[in-house]
């Protein structure tokens, strides 16, 4: 697939948004346009990322871009915030715009860096993670989340009938102990410094940034950023798990990760603007598999809409049951006979 389409959804959102730090103006307000409206509009004319066999040499440096982007966005951005000539509705445009671009594109690029072979990649996407003061996701979702997904041992895998407001707080407090624990496991093995060090250490360091630069509003700004993009975060944990889980084969083994244990969301411009992350599926069966070259599997469960708009049914909680429960439970029976013994301990 074009790795051009990549770069044309992503990056016009990122310059508005330098632009709006910089300059103020009408520049955030565009690029909140793009990150909705627009998205939404283009979904309806575009066709999804098709497959493709051969990683385009280009889609890592355009992660890299991104990231650097992102970085450079958080320190404009506590600029900006401080600054006490900007008005109230420009102040609070650029905070919408900008938490929205770090939940739908430095989220999703962040996740395709942890996952990268190469050392530099994987710090990078860190880093980005660490400015978000989440940095424990580097190693929670490394470690734990993709060996346990689907299984009651995965903080960031909804319950059956949860709502995102019951997930939210025990996803975040489980999945940073889980990865916590995971990674004494490792240094019991090993020498070096555990990095949970790293991740708090630098989210101080990024709070103190953003304060010396911007003052008290900076730094408010920047703990307001921080927040949309954990929630927009594990809202996406949340929509591309939910109701689906892994069984007890007759081993007494959990069964292997699948198609049906991830929601997917092929979209003709968001897949584009989340680094093909709505393509989870794949991810999850072939983690190393970089976002140019993922696929939706034939047969695999694909939500009715887009991932933007399953995030906002996902924070209403009844009309989110009234859409997926059934949804879950189609996939969850097509797939039964092969799983006799569900997660949670039921029989079926």
């Amino acid at each position: 697939m074009p790795i051009w389409r990549y770069a044309m959804a992503t990056l016009p959102p990122l310059a508005l948004l330098l632009s709006g730090a910089l300059w103020g103006g009408w520049w955030a307000a565009l690029a909140l346009l793009w990150l909705t409206l627009i998205a939404a509009g283009l979904d309806q004319i575009l066709t999804p990322p098709k497959a493709k066999t051969r990683h385009s040499e280009i889609a890592d440096p355009l992660s890299v871009v991104l990231a650097i982007g992102h970085l450079s966005l958080l320190l404009l951005a506590a600029r900006a915030f401080g600054d006490a000539t900007r008005g109230v509705g420009e102040t609070v445009t650029l905070l919408l715009a900008a938490g929205s671009f770090l939940g739908q594109i430095s989220h999703p690029n962040a996740h395709e860096l942890i996952h990268r072979a190469p050392r530099t990649l994987r710090r990078l996407g860190g880093a980005v993670y660490v400015s978000m003061l989440f940095g424990h996701h580097v190693s929670a979702h490394r470690l734990v989340h993709h060996a346990h997904v689907g299984t009651p041992e995965d903080p960031n895998t909804p319950r059956p009938g949860e709502s995102f407001w019951a997930f939210l707080p025990r996803a975040w407090i489980g999945s940073f102990r889980a990865g916590l624990i995971a990674e004494r496991r490792r240094d019991a093995r090993r020498r070096g410094v555990n990095p949970y060090a790293w991740y708090l250490g630098g989210g101080l360091l990024c709070a103190a940034l953003a304060f010396w630069i911007g003052g008290i509003g900076g730094l408010t700004g920047f703990f307001a950023l921080a927040l949309l993009a954990h929630l927009q975060i594990l809202l996406s944990d949340y929509i591309q798990h939910y109701g689906l889980t892994r069984r007890h084969l007759s081993n007494g083994k959990w069964e292997p990760v699948a198609p049906h244990h991830s929601w997917n969301a092929p979209q003709g411009f968001t897949s584009y603007l989340m680094v093909n992350a709505p393509a989870h599926s794949d991810h999850h069966m072939h983690p190393d598999t970089p976002y140019d070259a993922l696929i939706v599997p034939g047969g695999a469960p694909v939500l009715p809409w887009s991932m933007p708009i399953m995030a906002m049914l996902a924070t209403m909680p009844r009309q989110w049951r009234r859409i997926m429960d059934k949804r879950a439970a189609r996939v969850m029976e097509r797939t039964a006979p092969l799983n006799p013994r569900p997660a949670d301990g039921s029989q079926t």
